[in-house]
């Protein structure tokens, strides 16, 4: 590339490692389709897998504890039916008082889509009980934007 330091070969190869690179997102919408396609032709061994790999994802990096005292679920048998064209999260968080004591729960639905200008948008269901839809925002967002280290 003229003027870049970089020859044909390095571009190629940076950009080959980059499309290679999954965020959290791309892997667990890939192993919704992948578990569906699974299920159709019978391959229990590769359902499993595929099972796993959304699970270690969401252990990994998705909100737990720090208030997400419940972790976050992910129902792959609900997220089936969207076909990798959004994904469905649930999650409570744990309030607490002025005075530092716990005071009551609130449920979350968190849903993402596609989004040709960011990757994907989020949007948060449930009370926003002391802003707390603002944090379940950007928690979520960082997870999702991770990327993924979980094989199938």
């Amino acid at each position: 590339m003229p003027g870049s330091g970089l020859d044909q070969t390095s571009v190629t190869r940076i950009r080959r490692i980059n499309m290679n690179t999954k965020h959290n997102y791309q892997a667990i919408a890939n192993a919704i389709i992948a578990h569906g396609n699974c299920i159709n032709s019978g391959n229990q061994e590769w359902l499993t897998r595929w099972k796993n790999q959304i699970a270690e994802i969401i252990k990994k990096d998705f909100p737990h504890g720090s208030g997400f005292d419940c972790g976050t679920k992910f129902n792959i048998d609900d997220n089936l039916k969207f076909n990798g064209s959004k994904l469905v999260f649930t999650t409570q968080f744990h309030h607490m008082n002025e005075g530092g004591y716990y005071d009551g729960w609130t449920g979350h639905k968190i849903t993402v889509k596609p989004c040709l200008l960011s990757g994907f948008t989020i949007s948060i269901s449930g009370p926003n009980r002391n802003d707390i839809k603002e944090l379940i925002h950007d928690w979520f967002w960082t997870a999702l934007q991770e990327d993924c280290t979980v094989e199938a």
